[in-house]
């Protein structure tokens, strides 16, 4: 009976001794892990914050509860890391989609946008270089309530000496797809696509202030839309506006805007009235873009051909539009035009070609005694792809003292030097996606207390990013 006892007390207490040891096992193991684990953490994870709480876990460890808000990292901070070139001067947000076009007024001082959201947005931009300009504009995304109105606007924000930004909504279903300033900077043109084909509305007073009584009261009302007009272009999208002040000859200083359409025609109107004042027709299958010269004289259109078509705005001695008449055509190209634009002042055409060269060209040539425009420079398109094929450019603008030419391919920036055509800077991905539009400056603005040409730029990525002018004699 005895043997029996001790054999029934034995197997438990070797199967306890059994589970213990691998307990010990197991307990000693995970103590080695956690050894080998601490021991690997950086230097620089524990020597940035070494007053940190002992309950707090580190940053990529931490859990949210919900109804518990996130830590607030500032958004200047965040664009500050941000930043890959120097260059690079701001980043402007709040926009909930594609921003498909920008324009700046005539002094500089508001850049208006049109976005794939359905809304226009004006933003008053005293220095390119405030903080507060990066943060106000992600609190008035957020802030923002959309309205049952057919038209709607925000409150105008004050954001202290830095920014203020408008927004506009547009007709429901209206797409925009191109915006330029009227009238100096108290009224926008926007051109949108809808169901029926694309429109145009001219809305006012988008730079006026409201008043503090207005504010404490409520009464902030819609920019007024001053003229609208339907199916300009039937069913076809427009590509771009252009705008410029006629001060040719006998021209009375109204601005005069161009809606390029994505079919062959282009369209001349009156920015103030709205009045129709002539159309033509490139007749080369389709529209690339189309541009106004600054004294609101000529027409330049890139289209499908290797050929640039150019039309003038006769003024009458009343300093109306008497007609638009074909004037000169610009040969030697070899292949379709991409982009063009006009220089300051008004007597040159710079232009980029799919067959890799950019070409300067003299327009200011008596070209009613059948004198042809000359070929000024022939430079090579600088941009190769990893394949070492010549980019396509997509956009182009000159900065106001005729020096710099700021080009885009996809998300690339470039910039070239007029004279030389040399690389002036380069900024890839300088979007997270295609670069929509680009926009100068039409004069300094600060910068930093520092007057400066800025560069904008639109994307795909919701951003509006604004540049600093490179240095011309650094290559």
């Amino acid at each position: 009976m005895a043997a029996s006892l001790v054999s029934s007390l034995t197997v438990p207490l070797i199967s306890a001794f059994l589970g213990g040891a691998i307990a010990l096992v197991f307990l000693a193991g995970y103590l080695r892990r956690k050894r080998a684990a601490i021991a690997h953490i950086p230097p620089s994870a524990t020597a940035a914050a070494p007053d940190q709480p002992k309950h707090v876990r580190p940053s990529n460890q931490t859990q949210h509860k919900k109804g518990h808000p996130r830590p607030h990292q500032n958004t200047a901070d965040k664009d500050a890391a941000k930043k890959h070139h120097h260059l690079d001067l701001n980043t402007l947000r709040g926009h909930t989609d594609s921003v498909t076009a920008l324009h700046f007024s005539n002094d500089g001082a508001n850049l208006a946008t049109v976005c794939a959201d359905g809304a226009v947005r004006v933003f008053r931009i005293d220095d390119t270089s405030s903080k507060s300009f990066k943060y106000d504009i992600v609190f008035y995304r957020r802030i923002f309530f959309l309205s049952l109105q057919v038209f709607s606007v925000t409150n105008l924000w004050a954001c202290g000496d830095a920014c203020r930004i408008l927004r506009i909504n547009l007709p429901a279903g209206a797409h925009p797809t191109a915006v330029a300033f009227s009238e100096g900077s108290s009224s926008v043109v926007v051109a949108a696509q809808v169901l029926l084909g694309s429109s145009l509305y001219m809305y006012a007073d988008v730079s006026a202030p409201p008043t503090a009584q207005n504010k404490q009261q409520g009464n902030l009302s819609p920019p007024e839309i001053k003229w609208a007009h339907q199916k300009i272009h039937g069913k076809e999208s427009v590509l771009n506006l252009a705008a410029a002040r006629a001060t040719h000859g006998p021209g009375d200083g109204s601005t005069i805007i161009i809606s390029c359409s994505e079919a062959t025609d282009i369209k001349v109107w009156h920015g103030k009235s709205g009045k129709e004042l002539g159309t033509v027709d490139t007749n080369q299958l389709k529209n690339n873009m189309a541009d106004i010269s600054p004294n609101g004289r000529f027409i330049a259109a890139a289209a499908f051909t290797a050929d640039v078509k150019v039309w003038e705005i006769v003024y009458s001695k009343d300093s109306s539009v008497k007609e638009v008449n074909k004037v000169m055509q610009l040969k030697g190209h070899k292949s379709a035009v991409t982009c063009l634009c006009f220089a300051p002042n008004s007597e040159q055409i710079i232009t980029a070609s799919k067959d890799g060269s950019i070409r300067v060209w003299n327009i200011n040539v008596r070209y009613h005694l059948d004198e042809d425009p000359k070929t000024l420079r022939v430079l090579p398109i600088p941009l190769h792809d990893s394949k070492g094929s010549v980019c396509q450019y997509d956009h182009m603008s000159i900065s106001p003292d005729g020096k710099v030419l700021a080009v885009t391919s996809g998300s690339t920036l470039q910039w070239l030097c007029v004279e030389t055509g040399a690389v002036l800077d380069t900024a890839e991905k300088a979007h997270e996606g295609d670069i929509t539009g680009i926009a100068w400056t039409p004069r300094t603005i600060p910068n930093g207390g520092v007057q400066a040409f800025i560069l904008g730029t639109a994307g795909v990525d919701k951003k509006v990013k604004l540049w600093l002018a490179p240095e011309v004699g650094s290559t």
